[in-house]
């Protein structure tokens, strides 16, 4: 059954205007409370929050929907995303609520649901709360905001637990660290100058409205600047919920998801930690990381663009490493989603062990040039309907044979033909980009 609010990562739009106006809101919490009411679990559930300025309000609305159904909250205040999904699987939660549009500007918002489990409720669930948000709203909900106080002990709880995962220290590091003025701004700084580094901060200074502006996993280029100019070992930015991180190196080179999945990989690998000597990324993945891995004994197994395709095969096949190139890592040893602060502990380790920067540890890594052009179509098509597409697609397999990919896919949210080409060189990558960007406008009548 096709779902009308929630998407792959909860319920997002503008904050304020349906699906996240007050009403909405408050029918999401009262639809939750109905079904923690009938699961026979704690009736409690855990509400965190970004520091989006409208985050209080709609915690408040789905806490008194919860109260509407006598499901008590607990409310962490400003904490992460995967902070949320810990607590909700530790403590004596029967869900999550995290109230956060990760890296969309500050003006919107989202509510993410988190099962017991620490993972996202399943769709079955996801479409069982729908039914019942809709029905509440057809009988004329009146919507009532809970008073919320903000229990420091949880997102203590939370970052003993990711201090206890290094009880090596990062003393002697020089970081550079940028919380894109969002959920980990206070926690993250806390955090590693608790394990023993040297913090510089930079955009930990959120006002509601700043959120991910020039600044961030997103924005990079003030991070670089300010790791080269304090000469600091690495620099590390996270986005708003902070699932993801990104680094930057002593050189000032970019150290994005897929630099992240070798270091780590082939750490796990000397010390017996990676199961089935397999790890697993999306289509988007880097051939060179492919390669990278190949070379050291490690198999990569590619699913589709999503974290939630990632955790899916993780869970499959056992792999205890997973992520994607935007820097959202599952160590499926200590989490049960992609946690960018736990990622940087796990590059820091790499580093402290090795008695390296990330220069040398992703040396290896040749990336090879990779080109993403996006075409606007009246229509979709299967592309074995596309006889000149087919030809282009198949004269760039010919060309490059094993050494470049060819990826052609359709976008699941927008009119789009998303062509992807990888090669040794950048000139062929373009040429055959671009020519089966050409067919697909001839085919499918682009506007």
């Amino acid at each position: 059954m096709a779902r009308l609010l929630f998407g792959t990562d909860g319920i997002r739009g503008l904050a304020g205007a349906y699906p996240l106006d007050p009403k909405t809101a408050h029918a999401v919490g009262a639809a939750l409370g109905k079904l923690v009411a009938k699961s026979g679990q704690e009736q409690q559930v855990i509400i965190g929050m970004d520091t989006r300025e409208s985050g209080s309000w709609l915690a408040a609305e789905v806490a008194g929907g919860l109260a509407r159904q006598q499901v008590l909250s607990d409310f962490a205040g400003v904490t992460t995303t995967p902070g949320v999904a810990y607590l909700a699987r530790t403590g004596p939660f029967a869900a999550g609520v995290m109230i956060s549009a990760s890296h969309n500007p500050y003006q919107d918002n989202g509510i993410k649901l988190i099962a017991h489990t620490g993972y996202k409720l399943p769709d079955e669930q996801e479409e069982q709360l729908e039914s019942e948000i809709f029905a509440l709203l057809r009988g004329g909900l009146t919507p009532a905001s809970a008073t919320l106080k903000v229990d420091e002990d949880l997102d203590h709880t939370y970052i003993d637990h990711l201090a206890g995962t290094l009880p090596g220290g990062l003393g002697g590091l020089r970081l550079v660290v940028d919380c894109a003025n969002g959920s980990a701004s206070f926690l993250a700084p806390e955090l590693f100058e608790r394990l023993g580094a040297s913090v510089h901060r930079i955009n930990c200074s959120p006002d509601g409205r700043n959120i991910n502006l020039n600044s961030g996993s997103l924005h990079l280029d003030s991070l670089r600047k300010v790791v080269l100019a304090e000469s600091a070992d690495a620099g590390v930015a996270f986005d708003g919920d902070a699932d993801r991180a990104l680094f930057v190196s002593r050189s000032g080179r970019i150290i994005d998801g897929d630099a992240v999945l070798l270091l780590t990989a082939r750490y796990l690998k000397d010390r017996g930690l990676l199961h089935g000597q397999t790890v697993v990324a999306t289509v988007m993945s880097n051939l060179g990381l492919e390669r990278a891995l190949t070379a050291q004994g490690i198999k990569m197994l590619r699913t589709p663009v999503g974290d939630k395709y990632v955790l899916e095969e993780m869970l499959r096949t056992g792999a205890t490493l997973g992520g994607e190139q935007s820097g959202h890592v599952i160590f499926h040893e200590y989490a049960t989603t992609g946690d960018g602060m736990l990622t940087a502990l796990r590059v820091f380790e790499v580093m402290r062990t090795a008695g390296t920067g990330l220069d040398e540890l992703t040396a290896d890594l040749k990336v090879y040039p990779q080109l993403l052009v996006n075409v606007r179509v009246k229509e979709r098509k299967p592309l074995e309907d596309l006889p000149s597409v087919k030809a282009e697609i198949r004269a760039a397999e010919a060309s490059f044979g094993d050494t470049g990919r060819v990826l052609v896919r359709f976008s699941g949210t927008e009119p789009l033909a998303r062509v992807m080409v990888e090669g040794p060189d950048q000139e062929r990558v373009e040429n055959f980009a671009n020519r089966i960007a050409s067919q697909i406008r001839a085919e499918l009548g682009a506007e």
